[in-house]
């Protein structure tokens, strides 16, 4: 177990898996979060507020809205070379074609629930006219925009979010340590029937006499109880309870979405290679990519800016690590997103929503009792 503050809680002091004792693979980086790739940035804006009976455009609000910087704010108009891979399309992330397309995005990626995410990317690009108008002023933005459903909790319908709470989260955006669970576009989310949303990891991978880092950033919503799993242990016949309450009927929205940051040299096809090794820690826990769940997923690599931004009229050139050499670093995403939900679902407390909804956490007793 490692002895790392910041690989055992966050900030506020909420605990994290490895907190628990939960053993995981690999090596992860000083903060154990995306934040630990040299660059990227995480800010949240929260939105809690009101109880009682659902009153559409008054609340209750269980909601907000992540924002994730690949590079500083000054280098924001930079590409990064991208892949993304979408495991089941029952979601939306903006920004996708040009992805395809070019192998590249810029500009910062934003996470919010499902009624929310139009908001979330108008006001990205509103955000960048003002810190960033040269990036803008003569040329187009297609911002990575991503969203999961939160109207369990929340008053989507009520479209709470605005401009200036996406700016507010923009703002900031910082590295470092970063809080986790029911925060930010997380805040209303649930995964296995426990109340869940963000979380993150990170991965150091040497290669060559160099350490490279791998981190990854959920949004976690997904998933059916009979299939949780931690670290092998199928948690079904012992975690029957707590239960959801309801007093509106749930239906099946889970979708889960996952950010993959490395500063490795890698090629976009390769970067599309990562994140199509993001399901297989997504199983790790339980999640099967039912229909109902939209689990789409980006990767991005800060490496090589001057090849990423290939000015005209000149030969661009990128390094790259080989192909044969790739394994450890899909390793490093597998292990980064089954902790990034663990600790998504651990750093979390009960929630109660519209209507009297209530989604439990997942028992810190029982945590203890079969970790600790």
């Amino acid at each position: 177990m490692t002895d790392n503050p910041h690989h055992l809680a966050t900030p506020s002091g909420k605990p994290r898996a490895r907190s628990f004792g939960i053993g995981f693979d690999g090596t992860p980086g000083p903060f154990n979060a995306i934040t630990d790739v040299g660059g990227v940035a995480v800010g949240y804006k929260t939105l809690i507020s009101g109880d009682g009976a659902l009153v559409v455009g008054k609340g209750p609000v269980r909601t907000g809205v992540t924002a994730i910087l690949p590079r500083p704010l000054t280098d924001l108009a930079t590409p990064v070379f991208a892949g993304v891979f979408s495991q089941n399309g029952n979601g939306e992330l903006t920004g996708t074609h040009i992805i395809e397309e070019t192998g590249a995005f810029n500009f910062p990626i934003t996470i919010t629930n499902t009624h929310s995410c139009g908001v979330s990317r108008d006001g990205t690009l509103r955000w960048m006219s003002k810190v960033l108008p040269e990036a803008v002023d003569s040329a187009w933005g297609l911002p990575v925009a991503a969203e999961t459903y939160d109207g369990f909790l929340n008053d989507i319908n009520g479209h709470h979010l605005t401009f200036g709470h996406v700016a507010d989260a923009l703002d900031a955006a910082a590295g470092g340590a970063l809080e986790e669970g029911s925060v930010g576009g997380g805040t209303g989310m649930i995964t296995f029937g426990f109340k869940a949303g963000s979380g993150t990891a990170s991965r150091v991978v040497a290669w060559q006499g160099r350490t490279y880092t791998v981190g990854a950033f959920v949004q976690s919503n997904f998933g059916k109880r009979h299939n949780f799993t931690i670290r092998g242990l199928r948690a079904e016949s012992e975690l029957t309870e707590p239960a959801i309450r309801e007093a509106t009927s749930r239906a099946e929205k889970g979708s889960i979405i996952a950010v993959i940051a490395t500063d490795a040299p890698f090629l976009p096809h390769q970067m599309k290679r990562l994140a199509r090794r993001v399901p297989l820690g997504v199983a790790m826990t339980g999640g099967f990519g039912y229909h109902s769940s939209g689990d789409i997923f980006l990767a991005f690599s800060t490496a090589n800016p001057a090849a990423a931004l290939a000015q005209p009229g000149r030969m661009a050139n990128a390094d790259f690590i080989p192909d044969s050499d790739i394994d450890p670093f899909f390793d490093a995403v597998i292990q980064t997103v089954e902790e990034s939900i663990l600790n998504a679902l651990v750093a979390n407390d009960d929630m109660t929503g519209r209507d009297g909804n209530f989604v439990p956490a997942l028992p810190k007793a029982w945590l203890r009792e079969k970790f600790g």
